[in-house]
């Protein structure tokens, strides 16, 4: 009896579209372990004062360490009761904080947070993360078209923009729309262990 209900179990958490309770429970969980970058030893003053990077150079970062990410959740508010929510994201220790205050300042774009992962035994991570859509349509995707990638992320980042794309074009509201947007998705988890999940694994140092 037992092992047939932890069969059950383990079924429900590997399925496709997670219900919206378990995704808002997965955000409340970042939410508590996250926090803004906007404090006094790095304020809009000191962010400002930064010194830009080579557009290369940030391409050559995103090519190891970027990080495309898109879920499909249940949302009983949407017409279809589907919903799709994109990211791009790099993750590092937090003694790398000033890189990513730089990447940020270059794009104009996105925002950081520290990770608290004591409870893992890690060290304090910090996060780059562009997650408005508008962000990633109209300075993210041009950049990264104007200076492409070179690496694995290079492909990642085609199946990402489609993906843009068809939530530009609100095919996400639609089946048809869902299930190309699924099988765009199962191309990028294909690509590389931390396109595999929302989890904090993702960028573990």
């Amino acid at each position: 009896m037992f092992l047939k209900k932890a069969i059950i179990k383990l079924k429900l958490v590997n399925f496709r579209i997670k219900d919206k309770s378990n995704f808002i429970s997965m955000q409340l969980q970042e939410v508590r372990r996250v926090h803004s970058t906007l404090s006094k030893s790095w304020g809009k003053g000191r962010i400002r004062s930064i010194k830009k990077l080579h557009p290369q150079y940030i391409v050559g970062f995103i090519d190891g360490e970027g990080c495309f990410w898109v879920s499909i959740y249940r949302d009983d508010t949407m017409k279809n009761k589907v919903f799709c929510r994109a990211e791009f994201s790099i993750e590092l220790r937090a003694d790398d904080r000033e890189i990513l205050e730089r990447i940020r300042n270059t794009l104009g774009c996105g925002k950081i947070y520290e990770c608290k992962y004591a409870r893992y035994g890690w060290y304090p991570h910090v996060k780059y993360k562009v997650s408005r859509l508008d962000e990633i349509s109209k300075i993210l995707i041009p950049f990264l078209e104007k200076h492409p990638l070179q690496a694995k992320k290079a492909e990642t980042f085609q199946y990402f923009k489609k993906i843009i794309q068809k939530r530009m074009n609100k095919e996400h509201l639609t089946k048809k729309g869902v299930k190309e947007i699924t099988e765009l998705q199962d191309k990028i988890r294909s690509l590389g262990k931390k396109h595999r999940s929302p989890s904090p694994l993702c960028g573990r140092r």
